[in-house]
C-alpha cells in the first residue's frame, strides 16, 4: 500500500476511534492499484475520493494526505 493511502486510512480510523483495521477494506471503495500507479507516477496530478464519509485528497509525490470530514 502506497504510504499516503495508509496515512489516511490511519488519520481516519483516529477520527473514528478505532484501528485501522477495523475500517472497510480501501478496494471496496476504488481501484487501489490504479490509486497507486497515479501517485507513483511521474505526472504531476492530485488524487480526490471519497472513503467512509471523508474526502480524502493526496498529490503525488507525497507521502502525506489531507482526510476532510463533512463538517470541514
Amino acid at each position: 500500500m502506497h504510504p499516503a493511502l495508509a496515512t489516511a486510512l490511519a488519520r481516519i480510523a483516529a477520527r473514528e476511534g478505532c484501528e485501522r483495521t477495523a475500517l472497510p477494506p480501501l478496494y471496496e471503495t476504488g481501484d487501489t492499484e490504479a490509486l497507486v500507479s497515479l501517485l507513483e507516477s511521474p505526472a504531476d496530478v492530485t488524487v480526490r475520493f471519497e472513503y467512509e464519509g471523508y474526502t480524502v485528497v493526496i498529490e503525488s509525490g507525497s507521502l502525506e494526505a489531507a482526510v476532510i470530514g463533512e463538517n470541514e
